[in-house]
């Protein structure tokens, strides 16, 4: 005979016991998946960490082998003779000392001691000890950078192209971008359609078509090129700022039309005021990659290194102080020209965001 056994009902302090049960594994999945958020994004911030703490070091620091990571300097000694000596970190009977290298050798060295000025012989091959090192930031390799560079020019001909085409482009996408969100236009999708495929043409195919139409009028060796072609809609700015159009309510623009306003003043009045998250965030993507473009300014400025960008210029001068332990110049060079964009994505971050979302794409 079988006995049916009802489940125990739990106590106060089960049931307390329980929640704090879920709240502690809650917590230590919640702090589990941010720690490993936090390490993958420390992985990708090495490369920038890299760059930020080259652009302080040295020639000296460069070429020396097991410099520390972060800018640093040897500590010297300075004798009684005026000559400056290298301390480094020396194995003796009474322990480690920091000891100046007065005479190197392969078996046997002379050191000064930098507290009492004495000479003290030490057996083995200086080449495996380790220097001392202070931490010591240069600024001055900006200068440097400044003044090899040139950078005031090429900050001024990348800020030029960049910000008229940035106007261009986001002008003519709100046009398009307003023509295909409101207008009743016959084989409007059909069009729509073939100008999101234009998206996926590489640049490359274009490449050649486009630079021999250039030269025939005579633009190459200008910055028309790289300004001209963004005013007539790039699709995916177009995209963009549609897909934010159509969640704006059509009863805005048929109560602006009872009052007896034009499709220009309904986009100026109406559409634009609440659209401004969007025209931000594709202002910021044309601004980008406008700044970052390479290859376009490398081909049709070829030869006219006083109309040449940022990009162009730093690989020029990568390319002659790149080796040699000169690196550190081409850091500090990289690191002055993220500045711009840098401070110009955190000041419209709030807005940049907000429209990437509302529009539904992100990048």
């Amino acid at each position: 005979m079988t006995r049916n056994t009802l489940p125990v009902p739990l106590t106060g302090s089960g049931r307390g016991r329980s929640t704090r049960a879920r709240t502690i594994r809650f917590g230590l999945s919640k702090l589990g998946l941010t720690m490993f958020t936090a390490s993958l994004a420390m992985i990708f911030l090495l490369p920038l960490v890299y760059m930020f703490l080259t652009s302080f070091k040295d020639s000296s620091q460069m070429t020396t082998l097991n410099a520390p990571l972060w800018p640093a300097s040897t500590n010297t000694y300075t004798a009684a003779d005026g000559q400056p000596y290298t301390i480094y970190q020396v194995p003796t009977a009474n322990g480690v000392q920091s000891l100046a290298l007065e005479k190197p050798s392969r078996t046997s060295s002379t050191f000064l001691d930098p507290k009492t000025g004495q000479e003290v012989e030490w057996q083995g091959n200086w080449r495996s000890l380790s220097p001392v090192w202070s931490l010591d930031i240069k600024l001055d390799n900006f200068s440097t950078v400044l003044t090899l560079l040139n950078f005031p020019l090429l900050l001024r001909n990348t800020l030029v192209i960049a910000i008229l085409g940035t106007l261009g482009a986001v002008t003519s996408a709100v046009l398009v971008a307003f023509g295909f969100a409101r207008f009743r236009i016959p084989g409007k999708d059909g069009l729509f359609l073939v100008l999101i495929m234009t998206i996926m043409l590489p640049f490359q195919v274009l490449l050649i078509p486009q630079y021999i139409g250039f030269k025939a009028v005579g633009w190459t060796g200008t910055w028309l090129p790289l300004i001209v072609p963004h005013f007539f809609a790039n699709a995916y700015n177009v995209f963009l700022l549609r897909q934010y159009f159509k969640t704006l309510p059509r009863e805005l623009d048929e109560a602006a039309q009872l009052d007896g306003a034009s499709p220009l003043r309904i986009l100026w009045s109406v559409i634009v005021p609440q659209a401004w998250p969007a025209i931000i965030a594709v202002s910021l993507f044309h601004f980008f990659f406008t700044w970052n473009d390479f290859f376009a300014p490398l081909i049709y400025l070829s030869g006219h290194k006083e109309l040449a960008t940022m990009t162009v210029g730093l690989q020029d001068f990568s390319a002659v102080y790149a080796g040699s332990g000169s690196g550190f110049l081409t850091q500090a060079a990289s690191l002055l020209a993220m500045i711009v964009p840098v401070a110009i994505f955190f000041v419209a971050q709030r807005a940049f965001l907000r429209g990437v979302i509302i529009s539904g794409v992100e990048k």
